[in-house]
């Protein structure tokens, strides 16, 4: 048992509460993902319910796999390759805009040649955009009233990838830009500059709207959310049938396997998950799934304040953030609190490739949580987290 223990310890390190989290909620996705899909499989598998079961949790895990292998690297490594990908995206994202698979009027998705598996380079521009950002800022922070040298690199890469997602994928777009500024408002970065942050970002993601694919589905889905608040009868049809889904779901839900509403609702395996989760688990499956990621952002946020370096401080602040603001935005559109966005509940929905990137995100996040790492980023002086701003 003691050898046990001591192996366990050896190989999974960093923050055991993180550890914990993730496990549960991997574990919990697959017995959801295989209910919310029984329709899906009937419909395009020829009634095979247990390919997308298999399939999922196959992809489980391999994020799980994903996440163990970057825990056990170095987090200042991330540094060294986060620019490189954050300038490798850039054409990325261009190319899949240009020549990219279309799904539902926007070109989102590559194809992986060999594979045939298909990504979101959005996915890889978010995470390497905020791991680059966070190690920008933690080099400069004795530098960064520096507007030349330290701020208008910043502010070109935040503006530029975010109009590019925005072509294609507003939500994301918006998302990142608001993560980057907390990462900079962390940072100790001047109001000033953070203004200009949000000027240019608006001005990224406007033209973004007005010339990119998803413009006119942009506002239609404002102008349906505030219209739907006056009058019932025009709530879209997939958030009126979410809306079914968690009103009959109860206190304490109608069981595993046992919703009705993913027979109608759109995406309930993505998109709807947190639906389908009231209906068979009821408030009480809700409030906890809810709680977890309240969990995970708190013991991310814990992780900043005893960081010994900046770079590990900012970069498990805005990885935590990116996370959890996903899956709150989620969960709101799910209950009616947001318009409908297309985003996926990280860690639960049914997935590709972006529980790959999720897996890799929570993995950094965890080799921030080690502590055990001496030297940083550069040679440079650098400040401690300590200095840092805390929420």
């Amino acid at each position: 048992m003691t050898t046990l223990k001591a192996w366990i310890d050896e190989q999974f390190k960093g923050d055991p509460i993180i550890w914990a989290i993730v496990i549960l909620l991997s574990l919990f996705s697959i017995l959801v993902v295989y209910s919310a899909t029984g329709t899906l499989a009937y419909k395009t598998a020829g009634g095979n319910t247990e390919l997308y079961l298999f399939r999922h949790s196959f992809l489980v895990f391999i994020s799980l796999v994903v996440m163990w292998l970057a825990h056990k690297m170095p987090y200042r490594k991330y540094a060294l390759y986060a620019r490189l990908f954050m300038y490798l995206s850039i054409p990325l994202l261009a190319f899949t805009y240009a020549f990219g698979s279309n799904i539902n009027d926007a070109n989102r998705w590559l194809t992986i040649p060999v594979i045939n598996q298909a990504f979101q380079p959005s996915d890889l521009a978010k995470l390497s955009l905020i791991a680059a950002l966070a190690a920008m800022l933690a080099k400069r922070q004795n530098n960064i009233q520096d507007f030349t040298g330290t701020f208008l690199p910043i502010i070109l890469s935040i503006g530029f990838i975010c109009a590019l997602i925005g072509m294609a994928n507003m939500s994301t777009a918006i998302l990142l830009l608001i993560t980057c500024l907390l990462i900079m408002f962390i940072g100790r970065v001047p109001v000033k500059y953070l203004a200009l942050v949000v000027m240019v970002g608006v001005m990224g993601l406007t033209i973004a709207v007005f010339t990119g694919q998803r413009g006119e589905t942009f506002w239609s889905r404002i102008e349906a959310f505030w219209e739907s608040k006056e009058d019932d009868s025009k709530i879209p049809f997939q958030a009126e049938q979410s809306y079914i889904a968690i009103a009959t779901g109860g206190v304490t839900g109608k069981g595993p396997g046992n919703s009705e509403q993913r027979n109608s609702l759109p995406h309930p395996y993505s998109d709807f998950i947190y639906a389908i989760i009231i209906e068979e688990y009821g408030l009480v499956g809700g409030a906890t799934v809810l709680f977890l990621y309240l969990a995970l952002l708190y013991r991310g946020m814990r992780i900043v304040a005893n960081s010994n370096k900046a770079f590990g401080g900012l970069l498990s602040a805005g990885l935590s953030f990116a996370l959890v603001i996903q899956a709150l935005v989620n969960m709101a559109v799910a209950v009616g609190l947001g318009p409908i966005t297309g985003l996926p509940l990280p860690l639960l929905s049914m997935g590709g490739t972006s529980l790959v990137f999720t897996g890799t995100a929570l993995g950094i996040i965890l080799s921030v949580s080690r502590g055990d790492h001496s030297d940083e980023v550069s040679a440079q002086p650098e400040v401690s987290s300590n200095r840092l701003r805390t929420a």
